[in-house]
């Protein structure tokens, strides 16, 4: 199946009737939005909906959750990123989301918006202008307010019906009747779902008839005395329903002193966050190393704190973080918390850039993915209060963002970040060098150029600086150092992306005879070598560029670098093909396939791919050729972007799919590659691995 959903949560039970209204509501309205107060279960419905519509879609249902965001900067990159748009085109980008939904028949899901109402409207409009085969499912406290909206308003589950209990048996494992404490419990909490999983949490604790009596003390107490937060936005908490608020700060109250105060801290992230993160960001005071842990159990067994999935990372849902904000907030804690989370995740990125050149490096890439959200909360965090700090974060990071194809969410931030901060010296070098890699990507050279010219200079400066320094302690070098070399590479990198390999192999080659130490010496030295490699094709220089990208590549694997083994393999693939051994293209476009599949990065996916179709096509192989071409292109089209590459592959692309048209026939090499663009990617992808041995 297309598209992208989050699995199911199992602990869904009933809205049949609510299910069947959303179902016959999607056949006949292009934007249905399903509307109720906080806790009520708009989410799970909201998948439920979208997993049994799914099938009607052929380009699949997408999903995009909503409650990162803090402001609208970045909710067109996010919504993009979500339907697979790893675009890298520069201009608006909703330009670029509208050309990727325009012509296709796909159903997108935008969980809670809320908070973004004003601006999710304005771009459900554009969307919904533009992709005429567009459904857009929203979920939402209040409807979105565009022409041709229809609203569904959800409310609780019968307090008195089967599917309350039934919810609690299930959250809780036990069997429970009608008329025991349980049912009392449905009632008092009015069916409202994450009211009654908070309560479910409490009777494993304690027992039905304990939670009854604790609910009954409450609830009956007049609204004003049932908890004595009652002063907050409409936003989080609707003024005509208390009941959710008086069950949240009812779990609130059950809750251990040391446990308040860590569900108050945790409530500064705002995606998935480990047990290292939680304990670097809330210790201080009687939460220490010692304590906390405890404490966070004791937020799981209650369902305040999400269980751990399979990578040991936890999570809050918002209307339960919203609180706990709150209560941060009046502690007074709420700058300083942030201040630590910021510098927590400065960190993290500091430590995963030092770890790029090596054995670490695809962990760290990892690890940015998972912790993405956070990161660029720190940003925006630190772009505030410590300009220097965030243009560190985001030199450290900027560059793992964009091979992942977050391009845009990159140039934001170092953009910003180089405009608001007036350091100088190495952390201004590598986030202008992370700049010019940025625009080299999204093909836009002229102000690449300008960067790439101011990198440099900034590099000499720096260390120019740093020598003389060193010469008054005694030590002098004046050799070129990383951030030259860098500066160098990324010269070498624009040269090589406009057609001017002598001028790349120039550029680097003279920095390389400068410095001293060999490739394996530092990241900033291996991009040096690869760039020359890849200069030394462009001239012609084949077998020259074959077996230093041979020897580079032992050397990657000896280091365990990924990124550059696949760029070598993307290399050798390029070299066998203008040699004449299409086998050994195909071959080395393979293992490019799978380096940068585990990289997640669809634009080198889509370079491997038309590296491929070409040493197929080559190889007399027009099928296969037409299967992996068409492939290619709905990569190419998933980054916002025409076919491109280096200009001697684009020569030979079209030269040999001249050559497949050819040989089987024009009507049946259009075939084949429609069927490919409009399947599955990632099953035209798996079919491209696959060796003709394979097949």
């Amino acid at each position: 199946m297309r598209g992208h959903l989050p699995d199911e949560n199992p602990g869904f039970v009933g809205r049949r009737t609510e299910l069947e209204r959303i179902s016959a509501a999607l056949a006949e309205h292009r934007l249905v939005t399903v509307t109720g107060v906080g806790g009520v279960g708009k989410t799970r419905l909201a998948l439920r909906a979208a997993h049994r519509a799914a099938d009607g879609y052929p380009d699949g249902a997408w999903w995009t959750d909503l409650t990162p965001l803090d402001g609208d900067r970045l909710l067109v990159a996010l919504v993009a990123d979500s339907v697979d748009l790893s675009d890298h085109t520069p201009g608006m980008a909703t330009t670029g989301l509208c050309r990727r939904l325009a012509d296709d028949r796909l159903l997108l899901v935008l969980d809670s918006c809320e908070h973004l109402a004003e601006p999710c409207a304005r771009l459900v409009a554009e969307i919904l202008a533009a992709a005429p085969g567009l459904t857009v499912l929203a979920t939402g406290r209040r409807p979105l307010g565009v022409d041709g909206e229809l609203v569904v308003h959800l409310d609780p589950l019968p307090p008195a019906g089967g599917d309350a209990l039934e919810l609690l048996r299930r959250a809780t494992g036990e069997e429970f009747t009608a008329a025991g404490p349980a049912g009392e419990i449905c009632v008092r909490l009015e069916g409202i779902p994450l009211a009654l999983e908070l309560a479910a949490a409490q009777i494993r604790l304690q027992g039905a008839e304990a939670v009854r009596d604790q609910l009954g003390t409450r609830f009956d107490a007049p609204p004003s005395a049932r908890f004595d937060l009652l002063a907050h936005t409409e936003r989080v908490w609707p003024s005509r329903h208390q009941t959710l608020r008086a069950a949240i700060g009812w779990s609130h109250e059950l809750s251990a002193p040391l446990e308040r105060l860590l569900w108050a801290r945790l409530s500064v992230f705002r995606g998935p966050f480990d047990l290292a993160s939680a304990t670097a960001v809330c210790i201080g005071g009687p939460l220490n190393r010692a304590t906390l842990p405890e404490a966070l159990d004791g937020l799981v067994r209650a369902s305040v704190v999400r269980p751990p999935d399979a990578g040991g990372r936890l999570r809050m849902l918002d209307t339960i973080r919203a609180y706990g904000a709150t209560w941060l907030d009046r502690t007074g804690e709420t700058g300083k918390v942030a201040d630590r989370h910021a510098a927590h995740f400065r960190g993290l990125a500091r430590r995963g850039e030092t770890e790029w050149h090596g054995a670490r490096q695809l962990r760290w890439y990892r690890t940015v993915g998972a912790h993405h959200t956070d990161l660029r909360i720190a940003l925006d965090r630190l772009l505030r209060t410590e300009p220097d700090a965030a243009l560190d974060l985001i030199g450290s990071v900027a560059f793992a963002w964009s091979c992942r194809g977050r391009l845009r969410e990159a140039r934001d931030g170092l953009e910003q970040a180089l405009l608001l901060s007036g350091a100088r010296g190495r952390t201004r070098a590598r986030a202008l060098w992370a700049l010019g890699v940025t625009l080299v990507l999204q093909g836009e050279f002229g102000p690449a150029q300008e960067v790439s010219e101011r990198c440099a200079r900034e590099a000499r400066y720096t260390e120019y600086t740093e020598d003389a320094e060193g010469a008054g302690r005694g030590g002098h070098h004046g050799r070129p150092g990383d951030l030259t070399l860098d500066a160098a590479a990324l010269a070498g990198l624009l040269a090589l992306t406009t057609g001017r390999p002598m001028a790349a192999h120039v550029v680097v080659g003279h920095v390389l005879d400068a410095a001293q130490g060999g490739p394996a010496d530092s990241a900033a030295r291996l991009r040096c070598h690869l760039v020359q490699v890849f200069a030394l094709t462009g001239l012609g220089r084949l077998a020259e560029a074959r077996d230093r990208a041979l020897a580079l590549r032992s050397l990657c694997e000896e280091l365990d670098e990924h990124w550059t083994r696949t760029a070598l393999e993307y290399q050798l693939a390029l070299t066998g093909l203008l040699e004449g051994d299409p086998a050994t293209a195909a071959g080395h476009a393979r293992a490019m396939l799978e380096g940068t599949r585990g990289l997640g990065a669809s634009l080198g996916v889509a370079l491997g791919l038309d590296v491929l179709a070409t040493a197929l096509a080559a190889a007399g192989d027009g099928e296969r050729a037409a299967d992996v071409s068409g492939t290619g292109e709905a990569y190419w089209r998933s980054t916002g972007q025409p076919r491109r590459g280096l200009p001697g592959l684009r020569a030979l692309h079209e030269k040999y799919t001249d050559t497949a048209r050819a040989t089987i026939g024009e009507p049946a090499y259009e075939e084949i590659f429609v069927r490919a663009l409009t399947g599955l990617p990632q099953d035209g992808l798996d079919r491209a691995l696959r060796s003709p041995r394979q097949t």
